[in-house]
Order: structure tokens, then sequence, then C-alpha cells
């Protein structure tokens, strides 16, 4: 086979993968009549598929003057990838087949003392996922891990993650890879909420979107013209690092970021602290606002004024068509109703303002939508960047979420 007929067939079984994967269960006739394509060549096309293990034939239908037809359905399971968001806090792991959906999901709080203690418990949840969605580990062929900070593509290791002892020391992509058995890709925790709200939340149809999480840390994924944002150095959106809130020249901003000190969990706490002398969590301080108390309410208030001067730096740089909000503050309705006010008083454009949609799952969508993409592409498409086709909308599945 000469490369012209090579690439013809390739971008041919592309067109009959989108078909079955968008569609089925599907007959020849109709994958016949959405690709243009003769009906010998699509049979040629779904025996070789059938053969190799990626669609099966699920039933017949009836066709025109009672002539049945076979149809055809991906098989879902035949390979799979695996997404983890790793969060300071919180480890959530999942599986996603070639279906789109995403099942499987287990969580439990990240070992505090990082290193290579996070590289197993990531090894171990993303086994069980796997077990949970009675999928072998063998058909796991990529893994796609969402960090709190940035991947060196050089080096594996993980920059700008305070809130994850010692990954600024270690090979972490290449200690993951070895712990799974398979390609493992890192990609920024919050880059892939925003790709996950493009693809099945909030962003849909967006070209122009930005997601910006405040949690433990505070962050931004920002997609212009289509595209996610990544800069020379994989460092766009990092905005824990612009120079507001807390003095950007002193030492510690240079490891946890001047805005994010203000603004995030730690600077929350030392807020209330410096009120009252007393020392809470942040869900008790917002506990304590709802109940009125008048120092709960003022650090609330002075978190959504930070909260919206992010809002607006991002909206002065990028000009999205909405901003997200996420992330265990971020997306508290005690913000998000300050946040939306106070960028009024702050920006001269009006600003679309609305809350993740799929919340906590928002960052494994994204890695499902990445995993899911790249294995599509060199499985169907040979690899061609213009045989790709898009993925059918995400299912988010549920199936289980335990803490231990």
């Amino acid at each position: 086979m000469n490369d012209t007929t090579r690439i013809s067939r390739q971008f041919s079984t592309a067109q009959v993968m989108e078909a079955i994967v968008h569609g089925g269960p599907v007959s020849r006739a109709s994958m016949a009549k959405q690709t243009g394509m003769s009906k010998q060549t699509i049979s040629e096309i779904t025996r070789k598929l059938e053969s190799d293990g990626w669609i099966r034939e699920t039933g017949r239908t009836s066709g025109h003057v009672g002539r049945t037809a076979i149809t055809y359905e991906i098989v879902p399971d035949a390979a799979c990838i695996a997404t983890v968001d790793l969060g300071g806090t919180k480890i959530r792991a999942a599986i996603a087949d070639l279906s789109c959906r995403v099942l499987g999901e287990v969580m439990e709080p990240t070992d505090p003392r990082g290193g290579k203690r996070v590289i197993e418990q990531i090894n171990r949840l993303c086994r069980l996922a796997a077990l949970e969605s009675k999928i072998p580990f063998e058909n796991i062929k990529s893994a796609v891990v969402g960090v709190p900070g940035v991947p060196e593509k050089n080096t594996g290791r993980v920059l700008m993650a305070p809130n994850i002892a010692d990954f600024a020391n270690i090979d972490v992509q290449g200690l993951l890879s070895e712990a799974l058995g398979i390609e493992v890709a890192l990609e920024n925790d919050v880059n892939l909420a925003v790709l996950g709200e493009q693809w099945g939340g909030a962003g849909i149809g967006l070209d122009d979107v930005a997601f910006i999480a405040l949690g433990t840390g505070i962050g931004a994924g920002i997609i212009v013209g289509g595209n996610l944002l990544r800069g020379a150095a994989n460092v766009a959106g990092e905005i824990g690092f612009l120079p507001i809130g807390a003095d950007p020249f002193e030492a510690e901003s240079l490891r946890a970021g001047a805005f994010e000190r203000a603004a995030a969990t730690v600077g929350i706490k030392a807020r209330y602290h410096k009120l009252t002398g007393t020392s809470i969590d942040v869900p008790g301080i917002f506990d304590l606002a709802t109940k009125g108390d008048d120092h709960a309410i003022e650090v609330v208030r002075e978190t959504a004024e930070y909260m919206a001067r992010g809002v607006a730096a991002v909206c002065a740089v990028t000009n999205p068509a909405r901003v997200i909000l996420g992330g265990s503050i971020g997306a508290r309705d005690e913000i998000v109703s300050r946040v939306r006010a106070l960028v009024l008083k702050c920006f001269p454009y009006e600003v679309d303002i609305c809350v993740s949609k799929l919340g906590a799952h928002a960052a494994l969508v994204g890695g499902a939508a990445v995993g899911l993409g790249r294995l599509h592409l060199g499985l169907f498409s040979g690899g061609m960047a213009a045989a790709a086709f898009p993925l059918p909308p995400v299912q988010v599945l549920r199936v289980v979420e335990s803490g231990s």
C-alpha cells in the first residue's frame, strides 16, 4: 500500500469511526450516506474494525421495504484512559472509555507527605478506579494527570506546586509512567478544568472562555480562539503570582504567589485569625458568616474582592466570552454573587460570570477530553491531526466516590 492509498484509507477509517462513535448503533447504509463513501468501502472498513475488536454488531434494524440492516457500535472498553485530578487536599481518579463515558470515580485525601507517596497513591487509585469500572487494567492505554502546578516537559517535574511536597524535586511523569506501566501526560489541573467545561460544562460552544478556581490555591485555565493558552514555559494562567494582595517581593511570594497568599485558603484563615485571634478552617468561617458573624462576613467580603480583581485581570488580558468560577471556595454562592457585583465596579465592560457546571469533576472530564482525543487520534486517525474527529458529548457516570 503506497502512502497516498494509506492516507486515504486512514481518512476513510476516521470518517467511519466518527459516524459510529457519534451515531451508533448505525447501519452501513447510514454510514455510506453520512460519509459519501461507497457501500463496498464501508463494508471493508467495518469488517476490519470488527475483526480488530473496535466495533461490534448490535443487531438488525428494519430498513426500507421490509429489508433489514446490520447495525454497529463502538466497543467502549476496547481501550480506555485513566484521568486523575490531583489537588492539595484530595485526589480523584476515574476511567474514561471510547464512548466518552467517565466512570469508576474514586476519591481520597491527598497524602500530606507528598513526593513518591503521592505517586504510589495515584497508582493505587487508578487501579481501583479500573476495578470499580469492571475494566481490566491492561485495557488502560494511557493516563492524564492534572497537577496543581506547572509540568516541566524536559524533566517531568512539577513546579509552582507548593501544596504538594517534593514534586519540584522528582520526575513525577517518569515515576507515574513506571508505576502504572503506561504513557502518562501531566497537565495543569485548571487547564484541564477549562477543557472539561468547554467539552461538557458551562463553556460548551465557546472559543474564548476562562475558568478561575479558588480553593487551597488559585489558578486560571484560559482558552483563546479555541486554543488552550499555555505560554512559553507552560506558566500561562498562574494568576496566583499576580503582584496583588500580599507583598510580591517577599520571599514567600516566590513560592506560593502574592495573590494566592491573600486570596486562597491560607490568606482567608490568616485574616480571620488576625481579626479574632481564633484559628478556624475555611468552611467554618463561611458557616459563621451565614450565621451573621461580623468578622467572618468581613473575611468573605475581602475574599470576594480579591477574586473580583483576579477576574478583572484575566478579562483585561484575554477578553473571554465567559468566566467560569470553580473550586471549593470560588464556586460558593457567597463568593459568586459578590464577585458579579464587584466586577461591575472595577471593569468597564460587561463580563458573563457563571459557576462551574461540572464542579469537582471538571478536571477529570478535561483529562478525559485530552486523553480520549489523543487515543482516538492514534487509534483511528493514524496520528494525522487532519483526520481527527470531534468527541461526542461526555457522560459523567459517578459510579463511586469514597474517601478514606
